[in-house]
């Protein structure tokens, strides 16, 4: 309790102006009281006006008061500083160059708690205590502290800017509003802040809604380069590991020719040899008889010549050089035409699959669509072989060539119930679902009923007469519908007349990330029917409808 007596006392004997325990204390006449030299100091700059005020409750006094110590608070300041009173606040009150500084400070200036807009003056904890305590004051508008009063005062008639002009746009006081800017739509500035208020809350609204649109985005676009790096990751593995495989499968049979080639050569260079040891052999042996023969010649002795001339004489006959076949010789020389062969076959291999495999990388595009195809050549591309699914079809389809061409007969066909087939409408789904970039054609003939050619989801209804089940007359389906002069495009019961060539063949070709649906009628040249530019936001289903008898529409092989 002492040190909270203390503490009262010190805010008593504080001096408003420069908030330093008083020195000399002087009591002006409405009761107030500050340090002499400061209260001197502030009416000094007073002169001019000729009307000297109180900086605490503002009361006016002319002409300028005679300023009296006050004997009583100058006692008590000296007993309360033998007692352990501080002399200035803690330094952290006082303004930095980043704060603002309060306007009736003298010395060294304390923080601006609060600045005034009806004043206009930035006020610390001290100064600030009148527009609590006094009536008047209590009125004035306090804001956050402020280096910008000024700019609310306006410049010609030293007032507050409290009106704003609607027609110039801009704040004015209140003798602007029946001067230049008279007769102009003025409100006050509350009421113009109030809706510009709004305005500016519709744009936060707006702009964090952008803002969390863009965060989805960035988040989506972050899986979409996870998605991307583990893609093309699982691609290069994968690519790695089948060339790996290749080079393996060449190096084995490179391996082989070789063991076959050397084991080869081995055996007909041995055969070579054990004939031509045979060959010298026999040269040996004829060489040496060529010598008992010769060395008979020279016998001088006829008996003893024609003693032994009938053992010399006879020959043996040679068996080998008859079989010693004298012909042009190639050797290992087809072999190397045979690798030749292979390297040129597996070079046009490489060379053709290499475009596929360039084309299918070059395709991978995730945020812009690749443009449409010119030509029927850039369309087959991306063709896609395609057939029917037999659990979809209506028992009055007959499915043949594979599942690739269905037919409208009168009689029914005896499929088993299945949950996926169309009961009523004479209608049938692929069995394969589109995504990505797809081409594909049909041919077709009607019979008076038309025939429609047809993208769908797999979850359009399936049974009953409803629109919900026909192709093109629900928010599940698109299709053209091919009459024998005629075409109509139908989309969630909307209709549209198209116009173009009669053709037996329809192209259809489909970008299912970009969301464009084209259809062409494909004769000597392709002609544009009509296009679509949508999201498609499940995969789709090729689908054929035909309505009469005799009418058939069959999936093309393109490959």
């Amino acid at each position: 309790m002492a040190q909270k007596a203390v503490q009262l006392d010190q805010e008593t004997i504080s001096c408003p102006i420069c908030l330093d325990p008083l020195n000399d204390p002087v009591t002006i006449p409405c009761g107030h009281s500050y340090c002499k030299n400061c209260i001197k100091d502030h009416w000094d700059t007073e002169d001019e006006k000729r009307i000297y005020s109180c900086p605490q409750c503002r009361k006016s006094f002319t002409p300028r008061p005679e300023l009296l110590k006050n004997t009583m608070l100058a006692a008590l300041v000296e007993e309360l500083k033998k007692t352990g009173l501080q002399a200035a606040p803690a330094d952290h009150c006082y303004a930095g160059p980043e704060d603002v500084a309060c306007d009736f400070c003298t010395g060294r200036k304390l923080r601006a708690v609060k600045s005034c807009l009806s004043c206009p003056a930035s006020y610390c904890e001290k100064h600030l205590q009148p527009h609590y305590d006094v009536a008047p004051l209590k009125k004035h508008k306090l804001v956050e502290p402020s280096d910008n009063l000024q700019e609310n005062i306006c410049s010609r008639h030293d007032e507050v800017l409290k009106i704003f002009c609607r027609t110039d746009q801009q704040c004015i006081c209140y003798l602007c509003s029946v001067e230049e800017h008279k007769g102009h739509d003025t409100v006050s500035a509350a009421a113009e802040r109030t809706e510009r208020q709004r305005e500016l809350e519709g744009s936060r609204h707006n702009i964090q809604q952008r803002i969390q649109d863009r965060e989805e985005d960035v988040k989506l676009l972050q899986q979409e380069v996870e998605a991307i790096n583990h893609s093309a990751d699982k691609a290069v593995e994968h690519s790695e590991k089948i060339f790996t495989q290749l080079i393996r499968l060449m190096e084995k049979r490179r391996s082989d020719v070789k063991q076959q080639v050397r084991s080869q050569q081995e055996t007909e260079v041995s055969r070579v040899k054990e004939l031509q040891e045979k060959l010298e052999q026999e040269i040996t042996e004829l060489k040496r008889k060529d010598a008992e023969l010769k060395k008979l010649s020279h016998t001088e002795d006829h008996t003893q010549f024609l003693h032994n001339y009938p053992s010399l004489s006879a020959l043996s006959e040679s068996t080998h050089s008859s079989s010693i076949k004298i012909r042009p010789l190639k050797y290992f020389e087809d072999v190397t035409a045979a690798v030749s062969e292979v390297r040129d076959k597996l070079q046009d291999v490489l060379r053709e699959t290499w475009t596929n495999i360039s084309l299918a990388v070059t395709d991978v595009d995730v945020l812009l669509p690749k443009p449409e195809p010119k030509t029927r050549a850039g369309f087959l591309r991306y063709s896609c072989e395609i057939t029917k699914d037999p659990n979809t079809a209506n028992t009055r389809l007959l499915l043949s060539k594979g599942n690739r061409k269905a037919t409208f007969t009168g009689q029914h066909q005896s499929y088993p119930d299945h949950p996926d087939r169309f009961t009523v409408w004479p209608q049938v789904l692929s069995r394969e679902s589109l995504t990505g970039r797809c081409y594909w054609e049909v041919e077709w003939r009607e019979r008076g009923g038309g025939v429609g050619v047809a993208v769908a989801y797999k979850n359009i209804s399936r049974a009953g007469n409803s629109d919900e089940c026909e192709f093109g007359f629900n928010d599940k389906s698109w299709r053209l519908f091919c009459y024998t002069y005629r075409y109509n495009f139908n989309h969630n019961t909307v209709q549209t007349s198209i116009s173009g060539p009669r053709s037996s063949r329809i192209g259809v070709y489909l970008d299912h990330s970009a969301g464009i649906l084209s259809f062409y009628s494909v004769y000597d040249t392709m002609t544009l029917l009509h296009r679509v530019q949508t999201t498609f936001t499940q995969p789709l289903y090729a689908g054929l409808q035909i309505n009469w008898p005799g009418g058939f529409v069959e999936f093309c092989k393109l490959k």
